[in-house]
C-alpha cells in the first residue's frame, strides 16, 4: 500500500498526496537544488540557518552582538505584527525585512531558470480556485515577497499550505535528505549555519516553484517575488523545526573560544527562589547546605549562593579576569573565595526558575579549575527592595582551600551557628524606604528652615497663590513631553520640605540663596543617569554644592553634617547618605509619611525658572564669529559692551520685536527691566516665546565684557534664524573695524 502525505489546506479539506506522486516531485526538486544553493549568499543563508538556535544554547557562552548566535528581531514601527492566521506569512513577518529583500534580490532571476517540467500536476489535490473579488491590505514599505505571498493565499486557497506540507515531507525523503546534509569539509560556525540555511531555502524555493506552477494559479500571481515569499516563509518554518547539523555544536564552541576575551563584565538581576541562585554550567540549581561559610557552596559545575530574600530578584555583577583581583574589596558584608572545576565551561547566573539571557554563558567556554570570589551585602535587609546585591569575580586558577575575607552580616552568623553580631544601624538606613517610593528614579528634596511654605515657594520661583493638582501637572507635562519645573511643599514644623519629581531647581544657587535668606537650606538631587548633587546654604550664601564623591572638601560648618558618610562607597547609596546630611544640617528630613501627605494633598506649583547663570569668558571664543577671546580682550570694555548690546538689538530686529515696549526699554537701559526679566524667565519654559531673543538680552548683561559679546552673539544668531549668516558677517566686520592694528 502506498504511503500518503496528509495536507490540511488552510483549515478546509484534508487531502492526501500518495508516495509515487511525492517521488515524482522529489526528482524535479532534487535536480533544481544545486543551482539554487549556488545563488544564495552566505551571510543571509547563515542568518536563516541559525533560526533553530537559541541564545541559551549549550554550545557556548553568550557574549553579545559581536558573536552571539541568535535571530535578529524584525523592526516594526508599531511593534510586532499581529498573527495573520497564515503560518507562512507569520514566519515572514518574524524575519527582518532586509533579510527578505536580500534573498529576493539574489534569487529573483533564478526562479524563471528552474526546469521543473517533470514536476507532477498537483491541481487535483486542491479544491476549486477562488472566484470573486480579491482584497489585499498593503503595508507601506512591505516587501514584494510578503505582498506576493499574501496574494497567492487568496488567489489559490490551500496552495501555500500544500507547499509547506510537501517541503516538510521532501526534507525527509532519502535522496533529498542526503543533499540537505552539511558536508564534512565545512567546520566553521558561519559555514555550517550557511550550508544548513541554504539547503533548506533551496528546497523551499524548488518546492514552491514546482507546486505553484502546477496547481492552476494564474501566471500573474506566480511571479518570482510571490514564489520566493512563499519559499522564504516555508524555509523559516522548516529551519525552526529542523535540528542543527551534528557539527554545529563543535563549530559554535570553537568560535566562542576563539572570540572569548578577558577581562569581561556583566550585570543584571537574577531570580531567586528558595533562598538561592547559582553560577552554574547547567540550569538545575540544587538545594544545598551553606552552613560551612554561610554564603556559598561548591557543586558540580559551579557554586550555589545563599540569599537573604526567599523569593524575588537580587542585583548581580560578575567579572571574569585573567588573574586574581589585585585587592580585597571594601564595603561588603560577606566575602568568600572558593574553587570549582568546570566540566565544559560557559557557566551562567541562574535561579531555580531560570535567568536573564544576558547572564548566560559568562565564564570561559573551556573546562578547567576556577577560583570564585563572592561578595554580598544587604542579606539582612530583606524588607528593603533592591538592598541585597552581589559581586562575583572569576579567574582560572588551580584548586585551593576556601578563604573567608569578611563575615559580618547577621544571616551568615546564623547559618554558621554563631552568635549574631551587634551592629549599629547605619544612618542612611532611615531612608531605605525611598527605594520603593515614587522618588526612587529621580528627584530633588530640599529642606528649608527660617521660612514658611509660601516663602519657600517664592524662593523656587513659584506663585503660592496658584496651586494646581500634582496629577494634572504631571499629565500635562507628559502630554507635551515637557520637563518644565514644578514643586510641592510641606510644612513639617520648624522647616519646610520641598519635593521636585524629576526636577532640580532646588540644587541651583539662586534658589538656595533665596531660600536660606532667613536660616538654612540644603538639598539632594539625583536622577536615572546616576547623577547627584548635594548642596548647603546658610544666611543667603551657598556653602557647598557638589557631586558627592569620596571625602568632600567642605567648610567647617558642614563637618557634623558629613561625619561618617563615605560617599566613595557607592553600595551605601549616595542619595540616601545625601539626605542624611541634609537632615543633619537643617535639623529636619523627609519621611515616608511626609511624602504620603504631599501626595494625598495633591497640590503642586509650577516654577518659573531662573535665567541661566552668566559665566565669565571661556578659553576659546568658538566659531560663532571667528576671532578668539584674546582678540576681543584687546578691545576696550566700552566697545565690547557696545558690541554685545548691538548683537542683542540685532536679535530683536531680526525677530521683529522692536516695538515691544518691555524689550525696547531693556535695550535702551542695557538691562532687563523687572517685567522683562519675568518674561525672559517664562521664555525658558517648554512653550515659552522668543527664547533666543530673551537669552540674547540676558547674556548681554554678563559682567565679563568678552563673555557678554561671545554669548550674546551665540544667542542672537539663533534668534536671527535664516539671517544668521548676515548677522555673523556684520559682527565680523564690526570686530575687525574695532580691533587695534
Amino acid at each position: 500500500m502506498a504511503r500518503v502525505s496528509t495536507v490540511e489546506t488552510a483549515g478546509d479539506a484534508v487531502v492526501e498526496v500518495p508516495d509515487p506522486v511525492l517521488a515524482e516531485l522529489a526528482g524535479s526538486v532534487a535536480a533544481a537544488l544545486p543551482l539554487i544553493v549556488a545563488r544564495i549568499p552566505r551571510s543571509p543563508a547563515a542568518e536563516l540557518g541559525r533560526l533553530g538556535t537559541t541564545t541559551d544554547s549549550d554550545t557556548g557562552p553568550s557574549r553579545g552582538p559581536a558573536w552571539r548566535v541568535r535571530t535578529r528581531a524584525p523592526f516594526h514601527s508599531g511593534g510586532p505584527p499581529p498573527p495573520s492566521g497564515s503560518p507562512v506569512r507569520d514566519a515572514l513577518g518574524s524575519l527582518p525585512s532586509s533579510l527578505i529583500d536580500r534573498l529576493l534580490g539574489a534569487l529573483e532571476l533564478t526562479v524563471p531558470e528552474l526546469d521543473l517540467s517533470g514536476a507532477p500536476d498537483l491541481t487535483a489535490f486542491l479544491g476549486p480556485p477562488f472566484s470573486g473579488t480579491i482584497g489585499i491590505a498593503s503595508v507601506v514599505g512591505a516587501s514584494e515577497a510578503v505582498t506576493g505571498a499574501a496574494i497567492l493565499e487568496q488567489v489559490r486557497p490551500g496552495a501555500v499550505p500544500l507547499v509547506v506540507a510537501l517541503a516538510r515531507r521532501l526534507a525527509a525523503h532519502p535522496p533529498i535528505a542526503i543533499l540537505l546534509a552539511a558536508g564534512p569539509e565545512t567546520t566553521d560556525e558561519h559555514g555550517v549555519a550557511a550550508a544548513h540555511g541554504a539547503a533548506r531555502l533551496a528546497l523551499a524555493v524548488a518546492t514552491a516553484a514546482a507546486v505553484l506552477h502546477r496547481v492552476s494559479v494564474p501566471p500573474w500571481a506566480t511571479e518570482p517575488p510571490a514564489v520566493l515569499g512563499v519559499a522564504i516563509g516555508t524555509a523559516a518554518l522548516l529551519l525552526r523545526e529542523a535540528p542543527m547539523p551534528a557539527s554545529y555544536a563543535a563549530a559554535l564552541l570553537a568560535r566562542a573560544r576563539a572570540e572569548y576575551l578577558l577581562p569581561r563584565h556583566s550585570s543584571g538581576t537574577v531570580p531567586v527562589s528558595g533562598h538561592r541562585f547559582a553560577l552554574l554550567e547547567g540550569t538545575d540549581v540544587p538545594e544545598v547546605d551553606v552552613g560551612g561559610n554561610g554564603l556559598v557552596t561548591v557543586v558540580p559545575g559551579g557554586a550555589v549562593l545563599r540569599t537573604g530574600v526567599e523569593t524575588g530578584q537580587v542585583r548581580i555583577m560578575l567579572s571574569v579576569l585573567d588573574g586574581p583581583p589585585p585587592d580585597i574589596a571594601t564595603g561588603w558584608e560577606e566575602i568568600v573565595e572558593v574553587s570549582w572545576r568546570a566540566a565544559a565551561g560557559g557557566a551562567s547566573l541562574v535561579g531555580p526558575d531560570g535567568g536573564q539571557p544576558q547572564l548566560r554563558r559568562l565564564t570561559p567556554p573551556w573546562p578547567g579549575d576556577y577560583r570564585l570570589r563572592v561578595h554580598a551585602r544587604g542579606r539582612d535587609d530583606t524588607d528593603q527592595p533592591g538592598a541585597e546585591c552581589y559581586e562575583l569575580v572569576v579567574w582560572q586558577a588551580p584548586a585551593a582551600p576556601e578563604t573567608v575575607y569578611a563575615r559580618s552580616d547577621r544571616l551568615g552568623h546564623r547559618l554558621r551557628g554563631e552568635p549574631e553580631p551587634a551592629r549599629p544601624e547605619r544612618p542612611e538606613a532611615a531612608y531605605r524606604w525611598l527605594r520603593g517610593s515614587t522618588l526612587s528614579e529621580a528627584a530633588t528634596v530640599t529642606v528649608v528652615t527660617g521660612a514658611d511654605a509660601a516663602a519657600v515657594l517664592r524662593a523656587f520661583g513659584a506663585d503660592p497663590a496658584r496651586p494646581e493638582s500634582m496629577r494634572a501637572i504631571s499629565e500635562d507635562l507628559m502630554g507635551r513631553q515637557s520637563i518644565d519645573p514644578w514643586v510641592a511643599v510641606l510644612d513639617v514644623g520648624g522647616a519646610a520640605v520641598a519635593v521636585e519629581y524629576n526636577g532640580w531647581q532646588g540644587s541651583t544657587a539662586p534658589v538656595l540663596t533665596r531660600a536660606s535668606a532667613g536660616g538654612r537650606a540644603a538639598s539632594m538631587f539625583w536622577n536615572v543617569n546616576a547623577l547627584t548633587r548635594l548642596s548647603f546654604a546658610e544666611d543667603g550664601e551657598v556653602l557647598l554644592s557638589v557631586e558627592p564623591f569620596g571625602d568632600l572638601d567642605a567648610p567647617p560648618p558642614l563637618g557634623a553634617a558629613l561625619a561618617g558618610l563615605d560617599f566613595a562607597d557607592h553600595h551605601r547609596g549616595k542619595r540616601l547618605m545625601g539626605l542624611v546630611a541634609v537632615q543633619r544640617f537643617t535639623g529636619h528630613g523627609i519621611t515616608a509619611d511626609d511624602l504620603a501627605r504631599i501626595e494625598a494633598a495633591d497640590i503642586g506649583f509650577r516654577i518659573v525658572p531662573d535665567l541661566p547663570t552668566l559665566y565669565p569668558r571661556q578659553p576659546q571664543y568658538g566659531d560663532t564669529v571667528g576671532p578668539t577671546t584674546e582678540t576681543l580682550a584687546r578691545l576696550p570694555a566700552p566697545e565690547l559692551r557696545d558690541l554685545a548690546w548691538w548683537a542683542a538689538a540685532e536679535a530683536v530686529r531680526y525677530a521683529g520685536l522692536g516695538e515691544d515696549p518691555e524689550i525696547a526699554a531693556s535695550v535702551a537701559a542695557r538691562a532687563l527691566t523687572p517685567d522683562a526679566r519675568l518674561r525672559a524667565r517664562r521664555s525658558q519654559l517648554h512653550d515659552g516665546e522668543h527664547r533666543w531673543v530673551w537669552l540674547a538680552l540676558h547674556r548681554a548683561t554678563n559682567p565679563d565684557p568678552v563673555a557678554a559679546v561671545t554669548q550674546t552673539l551665540d544667542a542672537a544668531r539663533y534668534a536671527a534664524g535664516a539671517y544668521a549668516a548676515n548677522l555673523v558677517a556684520d559682527a565680523d566686520a564690526r570686530i575687525a573695524g574695532s580691533a587695534p592694528h
